[in-house]
């Protein structure tokens, strides 16, 4: 049995890395971060041309229709960069919403749009900090208008369109909902990382087509699919972090000597090491049961997701210990990493969350 990645998928992902090295550096990243705008135009642009937003859409939709694996190795890749653009929201949620359950029609309006990146989609789940399950959602629709507020929604301030979670008739669903449309306003937050932004979306009659099939099950399973993705994004993010620590520790001298040559060091880089493959280990099956459609991607998703958080949030921690003072200091690019490590555990539900919701998933497979 092949275990590895076929070598037109290793192209893609090194034509993905070659593209961010030369278009995304660090340096641009801090510049969404400190500037007005919220994210890199340009960069988004060329990412569209290079058909990564429509990665998973059918040709027949303008899309590149590679596939989810294909997808994984492009988020990887975009993590590494830490690239300020709405990849996830728009690319693992909004667009695959529509894919799974969108009406031919619906398909029709927007799935060209968001695969050529002249639309923007978001997902709008929570309706206030810390909220995750899709069961405690207040907002409803009534004849086909949607009332209620969002917040925090990524990129909820330069997106499109948004796939919104809502009850009719105390039922949850997916609707599809035009940004621009009548009903609606959002209101810019202000964010943990700035180089990624929130926004608060409030609904007053604004126009929904509900996403059929999409019920309480089929936002689980969307969230799982999602998580998986995210999950890249995270780990290639951590192993660019640890890159980065492993070259300061390098070249920072103590008592004459690298300080990578202490003992304690070394066995806290290794620890971080061990996490970050662990963590791509899960994500790699997580993908091929999200590529296969497998059942195990349910816990599969689950325990990506959370390895993928733990393996970021811990190495970003500790690659500000490492840095020693100017860890601290905004100069460096150690707070980059670190704040995209939090948002990114803290969307899609909190690890806390995905281990409870693991637990729960073990005990229903044990009692089955």
């Amino acid at each position: 049995m092949n275990f590895d990645f076929s070598d037109e998928q290793k192209l893609l992902q090194q034509t993905a890395r070659d593209y961010l090295e030369a278009n995304s550096p660090l340096s641009s990243c801090r510049e969404i971060l400190e500037g007005d705008q919220p994210y890199a135009a340009d960069l988004w642009k060329g990412a569209a041309k290079m058909g990564w937003q429509g990665a998973v859409v059918p040709e027949e939709y303008g899309g590149a229709e590679f596939g989810h694996l294909e997808l994984a190795m492009i988020a990887y890749e975009v993590g590494r960069s830490l690239a300020p653009i709405p990849f996830g929201p728009s690319v693992y949620v909004a667009t695959e919403a529509i894919i799974r359950f969108g009406s031919k029609a619906q398909k029709k309006t927007w799935l060209p749009k968001l695969a050529d990146g002249s639309a923007i989609g978001t997902f709008a789940l929570s309706e206030k900090p810390g909220q995750n399950a899709a069961e405690d959602v207040a907002t409803k629709v009534s004849g086909g208008k949607l009332y209620g507020v969002k917040t925090p929604v990524a990129d909820g301030d330069i997106a499109n369109m948004a796939v919104v979670a809502a009850k009719e008739n105390d039922r949850v669903a997916l609707y599809v909902v035009d940004l621009e449309g009548d009903g609606v306003e959002r209101k810019a937050l202000d964010s943990f990382d700035p180089s990624r932004s929130q926004a608060r979306l409030d609904f007053d009659g604004g126009n929904a087509e509900v996403l059929d099939g999409a019920d309480a099950a089929g936002i689980a399973a969307l969230l799982d699919a999602a998580a998986v993705l995210q999950s890249f994004e995270q780990v290639g993010a951590a192993e660019r972090a640890l890159e980065i620590t492993r070259e300061f520790i390098l070249g920072r001298y103590a008592f004459g000597k690298p300080i990578a040559a202490f003992q304690a060091i070394k066995h806290r880089m290794a620890d971080l090491w061990c996490k970050i493959e662990l963590a791509r280990s899960n994500a790699y099956y997580a993908a091929w049961a999200l590529a296969n459609d497998d059942p195990q991607l349910a816990t599969a998703g689950a325990i990506a997701r959370i390895s993928a958080c733990e393996a970021f949030e811990d190495t970003t921690v500790e690659m500000i210990e490492f840095h020693g003072g100017v860890g601290y200091t905004w100069e460096y690019d150690c707070h980059l990493f670190y704040r995209r490590a939090k948002l990114l555990s803290a969307s899609l539900g909190t690890p806390k969350y995905w281990k409870n919701l693991l637990i729960d998933r073990l005990q229903a497979e044990a009692a089955a």
